[in-house]
């Protein structure tokens, strides 16, 4: 991923965005062309910085088989992101842009060992249910053994030892303290969700400079 010199984020910060939108798009190169698919993902540190993706993807999809005993593999995570009119900088000669913030990770994807499909599951689920808080956490446990075997055998479970990450927030950093908040200025007013998410980062990130 190219990062322009005023967009990009350090390692602590790229680590932050991927634990909060833990969804992305996991791409391996195919024989005819690359294949992709979209799932969410478990972020692992070890005290010696290695860092790992855990994430699964239906049996039936035929992407897992690209894997054989170790293939390439890239992870994109994006989150919130959204359309900058010209107009909204109050300066002349400017041109319409799109805000956004991704992460892009490459590394070594291996498939997992079946012995280890239920604890992927019950972390996963764990994460997510924490988000719903005070909703009483769904568990594995509340399932009958054999559905929850027959569910299991229909996953297969990868994991993805990162080796390189690439990281930016573009929320036109390049522009000065006026045109960036008339850009958040004009987001709060369009209002939808992407539209208001950046905004904020927007003017979270002047509150820093």
């Amino acid at each position: 991923m190219y990062i322009h010199p005023a967009f990009g984020v350090d390692r602590a910060s790229a680590l932050e965005m991927l634990r909060e939108r833990a969804f992305g798009l996991f791409v391996l190169a195919g024989e005819e062309a690359p294949s992709a698919v979209h799932v969410p993902f478990l972020l692992d540190e070890a005290t010696d910085e290695r860092l790992t993706i855990t994430l699964h993807v239906a049996r039936a999809n035929p992407i897992h088989t690209l894997i054989g005993e170790g293939a390439r593999a890239l992870l994109a995570c994006q989150g919130p992101d959204a359309y900058i009119s010209p107009d909204w900088y109050g300066i002349p000669e400017q041109v319409p842009t799109w805000a956004y913030t991704a992460v892009h990770i490459a590394g070594t994807a291996r498939l997992v060992p079946e012995d280890r499909y239920r604890a992927h599951v019950d972390r996963l689920a764990a994460v997510f249910e924490q988000r719903l808080v005070p909703k009483r956490p769904w568990t594995s446990d509340k399932m009958t053994p054999a559905r929850l075997a027959a569910m299991l055998k229909a996953i297969a479970v990868i994991e993805m030892e990162v080796d390189s990450i690439a990281a930016q927030r573009k929320l036109s950093q390049h522009k000065g303290e006026a045109a960036r908040r008339g850009a958040a200025a004009g987001l709060r007013h369009r209002g939808d969700a992407q539209s208001l998410a950046i905004a904020h980062l927007i003017e979270a990130s002047l509150a820093l400079t």
